[in-house]
């Protein structure tokens, strides 16, 4: 009896033994497998600093040593070469083109989107794999070597939001100026007794502009509830904008939902204006009041993409814009109260 529990506990140590050598041998595998990955950048693109700022940091303190990132600014003519040597290496389609370009060993990821979504799964299916090596860029030994370029900083260069695309951004200043002045210069005048009559062409102009506007926010609203892409022009990132958390009021109602709502209500109060009875007097008053409240909305929004965000969307500019209209077109005159004065005697 004793034999056989000798035995029996000497198979057992033995087991425990074997699978503790080879849990051992792989953690050991494991730590010592390294992804190796080329990340290209431009320091004036928002959908770089969204990978460098938000995307990459928590994947490097999540795998440490285990991550290696070598990171190059195609803004310099070295980091320009190599970024079209790689193109022409990996036969990178025109569709394809562009930054932030990530390389994982023969594996391309391209922009904001796709980084973040393919990175984490690629980089454990390459540690599981044991790892791998730099990509084979021609040119890029000189990066890796102390006598080569000066060594890449781990993140982007630090940049004020509004440097990161000053055109568009500039563009936005103009516009958020021009609401800020327009604001002031009718508190400034504004004061009773108002002359609620508008003059035919402005009354005819106001449904025109509500209409396109109403068209810009519901565009922006189908953007954000169904997260598909914006379609940007050759100016400004409508799609940075789109998916910053200022997209959303309070995190939840998106702001284009908003708008849409916004403008209803402004054609609203016109159709009951224009109808005339006992709410054309109530519809008189709340017009004006509805399209300043959505310049001050519009001066909020506005001044968050060239100073917060770091990115501009033209369709929100445009809807600020014609919002802005609105508020001249509705603005109610001053109108100078009588003097009378007795009669002279002769």
């Amino acid at each position: 009896m004793l034999t056989y529990q000798s035995r029996a506990l000497t198979r057992l140590f033995g087991l425990v033994a074997l699978l503790c050598a080879l849990f051992s041998a792989g953690a050991a595998q494991s730590a010592e497998a390294v992804v190796h990955a080329v990340l290209f950048y431009a320091p004036t693109c928002p959908h770089c600093h969204v990978v460098m700022e938000q995307v990459l940091p928590p994947l490097q303190t999540r795998y440490g040593t285990q991550l290696r990132m070598l990171t190059v600014d195609v803004s310099q003519p070295a980091g320009q070469r190599l970024y079209e040597t790689t193109t022409t290496t990996f036969a990178i389609p025109n569709d394809r083109l562009g930054v932030p370009a990530l390389v994982v060993g023969t594996e391309l990821l391209v922009g904001s989107e796709e980084i973040p979504a393919r990175l984490p799964v690629l980089i454990e299916a390459t540690l599981a794999a044991g790892g791998n090596d730099w990509p084979a860029i021609a040119g890029l030994d000189a990066w890796l070597s102390a006598d080569g370029p000066a060594a890449t900083p781990a993140s982007a260069p630090a940049l004020s939001p509004f440097q990161r695309d000053p055109l568009a951004n500039g563009l936005a200043l103009v516009l958020l100026l021009a609401m800020i002045g327009s604001v002031l210069a009718l508190l400034r005048n504004l004061r009773p007794p108002f002359a609620w009559a508008t003059s035919a062409w402005r009354m005819r102009a106001i449904p025109s502009v509500a209409v396109v506007g109403l068209g810009v926010a519901l565009y922006l609203a189908v953007v954000e509830v169904s997260g598909t892409p914006a379609v940007c022009g050759p100016l400004g990132d409508c799609n940075t904008v789109q998916q910053s958390p200022y997209a959303r009021l309070f995190g939840v109602l998106p702001i284009g939902v908003l708008g849409v709502v916004g403008y209803i209500a402004i054609l609203a109060a016109w159709a009951l204006r224009q109808a005339g009875g006992t709410s054309a007097e109530r519809a008189a008053t709340l017009l004006p009041a509805l399209t300043f409240l959505g310049t001050l909305f519009s001066i909020y929004l506005t001044f968050l993409e060239p100073f917060v965000i770091g990115a501009t969307c033209m369709w929100c500019l445009s809807s600020s814009a014609l919002m802005l209209a609105l508020l001249w077109l509705t603005v109610p005159k001053h109108t100078h109260a009588v003097r009378r004065g007795k009669a002279l005697r002769h």
